[in-house]
């Protein structure tokens, strides 16, 4: 790689605003440190979109990384290059896995899944209409996180008593200040639980989707279909997938709202709507800030004369492109839930954009609406700037999200 200073990620993001800034000031790609490996990270929206959509450009670390063997025994992130599923793979290996998930979130069965959110949503808004007046309550703990993990657990058929061990174990696949030796013990307990959610299934088979993949067939019917760790790594991806990252938008979207009065004002005078909530805070704070990693299969010149060489590790920086003062300009930093062009790269771009898209868009947007009808007084329980953020360089939300509620109406 180029002779210039490294910029090492802080493992922790206390700051991650002002990584984002440091990193779009160094141009559209430069070298960095993440979390002892030495990747591009790239936050200028379009070089990003072009390399998300390059044929030049894979996920599969054990075909085109050469420091893979070396590096993954020893490095706390090696979850997220190392499993096999669809998330890694490459070229007609993504098609086959891809394929294999796409019905669980058609069109049909997203929209099939609106009532049952809704029931979800106002069971919790329940609970916290019954605790004692003037108490905080921690939105994080008590919607963020309960929704979509009980909307995934239906989904994929989890039985309830096992949600919470996999909400424990999918927090620590996040964490990037975890020793090598904890992010170990962390994969054993986390694949543990998916082989007991497996042999359940096996055992009595259902018309969830975990049931369905092990039953999957190949779509010529051969007879082939995912190899047991294909399927374990299939779960893992669509549970993780289908939980963090809902959790922090809408985490997100609650804060952006509580600091910034005038923008739910604006949804409540007719002139922004949930949805453009949402796809604002996706914008804004998107849930994921680094996504790990891409491999460059060639050599690949930049604009700016610089070339990511093959075999090189590359970081797609989400949240540091999507405030892109090239993509919106000076406001760029600013949330506006009525900016005309709220685009973004929260849900990836590409042949890996993420199914899930449509389901948590879903989930947000019924969730804030339903919270903010009920609670219209609903304020944070401390100043904004005491919000503790996730110690995580990949997901974008907060430790804990204090809250006084207000009286409920109606």
């Amino acid at each position: 790689m180029p002779e210039q200073p490294i910029l090492v990620l802080d493992p922790a993001a206390l700051d991650h605003h002002a990584e984002h800034e440091a990193l779009r000031a160094r141009g559209p790609a430069t070298p960095m440190d993440l979390l002892g490996v030495t990747a591009w990270s790239v936050s200028d929206p379009d070089l990003l979109k072009t390399l998300l959509t390059s044929p030049q450009v894979s996920k599969d670390g054990r075909a085109h990384w050469p420091a893979f063997a070396e590096t993954v025994p020893t490095w706390p992130l090696k979850l997220w290059v190392g499993v096999q599923n669809m998330f890694t793979a490459y070229g007609t290996e993504h098609l086959r896995l891809r394929r294999m998930i796409q019905p669980a979130f058609s069109a049909r069965r997203i929209q099939n899944l609106s009532t049952g959110i809704e029931q979800i949503v106002t069971a919790l808004l329940d609970d916290l209409a019954s605790r004692p007046a003037g108490e905080s309550v921690d939105l994080r703990e008590h919607l963020a996180y309960p929704l979509p993990i009980a909307v995934i657990g239906q989904l994929m058929g989890v039985p309830e008593d096992q949600r919470a061990g996999f909400r424990a174990v999918v927090d620590g696949v996040f964490a990037t200040t975890v020793t090598p030796a904890q992010a170990d013990a962390n994969t054993a307990l986390l694949y543990e639980a998916l082989d007991q959610l497996i042999a359940a299934k096996r055992a009595e088979p259902g018309e969830d989707m975990t049931s369905r993949l092990i039953a999957a067939r190949d779509i010529d019917g051969d007879g082939s279909g995912l190899t047991d760790q294909e399927l374990r790594d299939t779960l893992l991806l669509m549970i993780a997938a289908g939980y963090e990252t809902t959790v922090n938008v809408l985490d997100q979207a609650i804060v952006a709202l509580l600091t910034d009065t005038a923008q739910l004002d604006h949804v409540r005078g007719g002139r922004a709507s949930w949805s453009d909530v949402v796809e604002e805070t996706l914008r804004h704070e998107p849930a994921i800030k680094h996504l790990p990693l891409r491999f460059a299969t060639a050599d690949i010149p930049l604009p700016d004369g610089q070339t990511i060489r093959a075999g090189e590790a590359i970081l797609a920086s989400y949240a540091a492109a999507n405030r892109h003062p090239n993509w919106h300009g000076e406001s760029a930093d600013l949330f506006d839930a009525t900016r005309p062009t709220k685009d973004h790269l929260a849900f990836g771009y590409g042949v890996h954009y993420c199914l899930g898209a449509p389901l948590a868009r879903l989930e947000v947007a019924t969730a804030l609406r339903m919270l903010f009808e009920r609670f219209p007084d609903l304020a944070l329980a401390v100043p904004a700037d005491a919000l503790r953020p996730l110690p995580s360089l990949i997901s974008n939300g907060h430790q804990t999200l204090p809250v006084h509620l207000g009286p409920a109406a109606g």
